[in-house]
């Protein structure tokens, strides 16, 4: 089963449309669920959710934050109280196109590690040229620093097992190094070029600003994480049973 999840804060006039997508593209082809966790809204996003999933006879799963707590602690909401084996990010803003996930669970068979990460690549970005210098140079940086070979790790589309994910360690901001934390792990990552479109409805919550700094941060964090990480390669397992 697969657990479409999305972080959503005063999203009440896209995800409505970005469900019925995620419907659309996924009905009839395997089971799924559609987890959105509404990061302290002050619109109707929770109950615009429930009427979309009740209109389309879609499993739906929606859950509240009392106030927002940022990106990667709803997703991280979301992916504990989800069902599916394996779980699909997305942003909610509308810009991640589902019709992209279907291409992306044909990869699965082609993996053989049990931890693994699949990371969208938005190649031609819908961005104002000044965003899109912005996430280039700071795509560079991370990649430099970090050697997660990921060229778009700011894309909000991406796949992995939901064992996966709980192997990794919680902190603010983490969803944009989950392709390095998977790698820190031993995991396989693999880039899939995926479509990027306009936003629907409303402006994005972020800024240059609040970008770069916490970015910053974040990398020499997640360097550290690597440095202190031994990966043990087991060579013998041997059991014996009670008498």
């Amino acid at each position: 089963m697969i657990s479409v999840v999305i972080p959503a804060k005063d999203e009440q006039a896209n995800i409505g449309q970005l469900v019925t997508e995620i419907h659309q593209a996924l009905q009839g082809k395997t089971p799924f669920e559609v987890v959105v966790v509404d990061d302290g809204s002050s619109d109707d996003t929770f109950g615009e959710l429930l009427r979309t999933g009740e209109r389309l006879g879609c499993a739906t799963k929606a859950i509240r934050h009392e106030k927002s707590t940022g990106q990667s602690t709803a997703l991280h909401t979301g992916i504990l109280n989800a069902e599916g084996t394996y779980i699909v990010t997305m942003d909610a803003d509308g810009q991640n196109d589902p019709a992209d996930i279907p291409a992306m669970l044909a990869l699965l068979d082609g993996i053989h590690e049990v931890d693994f990460c699949i990371a969208g690549y938005r190649k031609h970005r819908k961005d104002t040229a000044w965003k899109r210098f912005q996430s280039r140079l700071a795509n560079k940086v991370r990649n430099a620093m970090l050697n997660d070979g990921v060229p778009d790790t700011g894309c909000g589309l991406k796949l992995f097992p939901k064992s996966t994910f709980l192997k990794l360690p919680y902190f603010d901001h983490m969803h944009r190094y989950i392709p390095a934390l998977v790698r820190r792990h031993g995991g396989e990552v693999h880039v899939v070029v995926v479509n990027h479109r306009d936003r629907m409805e409303g402006v994005s919550k972020y800024t240059a600003w609040n970008r770069v700094w916490v970015g910053i941060v974040d990398i020499f964090g997640v360097m550290w994480l690597n440095s202190r990480t031994r990966l043990p390669k087991v060579i013998k397992t041997e059991t014996t049973k009670a008498q």
